[in-house]
């Protein structure tokens, strides 16, 4: 008998001595690790350096500085064996004690919510993330059933759905703890944990939305990078020039919308950008296809009030030979575009005949070219563009209710320029810069009254017709020139009532009317860069003298922002 107990320890144990009544060591096992200098016959005593009344259970003994506790059992008790084990406290894949402090160490540190309840429904484990999500104490939920914690029938329980089902449940968004705030509403998915095919307790995984949004700005942000590095790549083979990279502005509404437009991207959906002309609706487009999956495949646009109403519909979807006069087997847009992404604008242009077809083809993800029955399935995004409140196109009748429901689900509003003044001024600089590096010209600066008239002026044609007007005006500045009303095209001028004027560089200040002096005093200080010595000698008039005007017509020298 002793001897298959021998066997036994052998095969089963790791560091286990084996003695008699006396402590005497008759067998062993250890691991090489453990420097004991072991033989039969002798005390365990004098092997550990102990005394007897000091060996009991969960004495801590030190070993070559690591620290073991001592378990001692009696078996055999008509041989009186004892068996003596050492376990080492550091040893975690053997301490169970241990591995429960370090895994619970690792889910407080967590930034998601953990939850575990019992058979019973009791709650045996809370986190500190959960805590603070539900805006409830550990303290006052531990050991409490989940219905009486959360205010619900014991029947609505999905822990004990779990339980009984063993399957788990997964994306669920819910507010079950109610604070001052409101309602504390978390995404969580809850998970059984078994044991020899037995669920013995069940825990939830929750995150709040705002832990959601920042891994979705981080996802946006990873994407943005990878674009921003491929751009020259995507750019020469994809039919693209723009990434978000390339839509400027300041304005908090911009940069919301751009926001939107990535976010939309990541998912395979079609959508609809809405913005006045101008505003930059296909170099939104663009970007967005650049963000998505579809980046390394084709971008087709097509603007829907270029093309013949009789041309539009085989440009489309398509057509097969005889189908019309001249017509031939052709592929349409949609299925040139593959995978990629086809961009429809001015869809407020489509012709109402028009609008069913490529309601159809929407919904069903097939075509028919003209002339053909066959149905030819596409696997292209749709991206629309109008220039006018699709609103308004339904009310009145030039856009059907049941396209403009499928197409406006997910859409974009590009604001148009007077509504984003900050944009106004940082347009300004940013042409400003781009065209006198592009016309070797430098230090062309907007006079007062012109940057003021162009602030004011509510932009119709938007950041394209800012974009062309500045570009005008350095092409017919000189380097280091003052740009004045006077520079503004005529349609402008007649615009804004600004009348043709020669603003003459010098004349006796005597002649210039009462009424022009601010204005003209204004502009020579501005054309000398507020040097009043050289400025009051264009004037003919002494320093004093333009000091005296300067602080009797109110004027201040503005800083030079354009």
């Amino acid at each position: 008998m002793i001897e298959e107990l021998k066997r036994l320890v052998d095969n089963l144990c790791t560091n286990v001595i084996v003695m008699n009544e006396q402590f005497e060591i008759l067998w062993w096992k250890t691991h090489p690790n453990l420097s004991l200098q072991l033989r039969k016959n002798i005390s365990i005593c004098e092997v550990l350096q102990v005394n007897k009344n000091e060996l009991q259970n969960n004495t801590i003994i030190s070993i070559d500085g690591h620290h073991y506790k001592i378990k001692l059992d009696s078996y055999l008790f008509e041989y009186n064996l004892i068996f003596l084990t050492i376990e080492d406290i550091g040893d975690l894949s053997n301490n169970q004690t241990n591995r429960l402090i370090c895994l619970e160490e690792v889910l407080e540190k967590l930034n998601e919510g953990v939850i575990v309840s019992d058979r019973d429904g009791s709650i045996i484990y809370y986190n500190k993330a959960q805590e603070e999500m539900e805006q409830m104490k550990k303290n006052e939920v531990l050991n409490n059933k989940l219905w009486d914690v959360y205010k619900y029938n014991r029947r609505q329980s999905e822990h004990a759905h779990i339980f009984k089902t063993g399957k788990p449940i997964y994306t669920k968004y819910k507010a079950h703890s109610k604070t001052d705030n409101g309602p504390q509403y978390v995404g969580y998915s809850s998970f059984p944990i078994q044991k020899d095919g037995q669920t013995i307790a069940v825990f939830s995984i929750s995150h709040t939305e705002t832990s959601l949004k920042n891994k979705l700005l981080e996802t946006i942000e990873l994407k943005r990078s990878l674009v921003t590095k491929d751009l020259q790549v995507i750019g020469n083979t994809n039919g693209t020039l723009y990434t978000f990279e390339n839509i400027k502005g300041d304005s908090h509404v911009l940069k919301r919308a751009i926001e939107e437009a990535q976010n939309l991207s990541l998912y395979d959906t079609d959508a609809l950008i809405v913005g006045e002309t101008g505003t930059g609706k296909e170099l939104f487009a663009q970007s967005m296809h650049n963000f998505s999956p579809r980046a390394n495949n084709p971008f087709v646009a097509v603007n829907c009030a270029a093309i013949p109403e009789n041309l539009l519909e085989s440009t489309l979807f398509g057509s097969v030979k005889g189908a019309f006069t001249g017509a031939i087997d052709q592929e349409g847009l949609f299925e040139y575009a593959k995978d990629g992404t086809l961009f429809l604008d001015e869809i407020n242009s489509l012709p109402i005949t028009l609008q069913p077809k490529l309601m159809r083809v929407l919904q069903e993800r097939a075509v028919r070219r003209v002339g053909s029955n066959k149905l030819i399935p596409i696997t292209c995004s749709v991206i629309s563009a109008s220039n006018e409140d699709p609103e308004l196109l339904a009310s009145e009748g030039r856009m059907r209710l049941d396209l403009f429901y499928r197409i406006a689900h997910a859409s974009i509003y590009i604001p148009p320029l007077r509504e984003r003044a900050e944009d106004i001024l940082f347009f300004i600089n940013h042409f400003l810069s781009t065209y006198q590096k592009k016309y070797l010209k430098q230090n062309i600066i907007l006079s007062p009254t012109l940057s003021k008239t162009l602030l004011s002026y509510d932009w119709p044609g938007n950041t394209r017709e800012l974009q062309h007007l500045i570009e005008n005006l350095v092409i017919q500045a000189k380097s280091n020139e003052t740009v004045f009303e006077s520079f503004l095209p005529y349609y402008l001028r007649k615009k804004l009532s600004i009348t043709d004027r020669v603003e003459e560089i010098a004349r006796p200040l005597k002649s210039i009317l009462e009424s022009n002096q601010a204005n003209y005093i204004e502009n020579i200080l501005v054309r000398n860069k507020w040097n009043i010595t050289v400025a009051a000698k264009q004037l003919n008039i002494s320093r004093q003298s333009l000091q005296y005007h300067i602080k009797k017509l109110g004027l201040v020298k503005s800083e030079e922002v354009f």
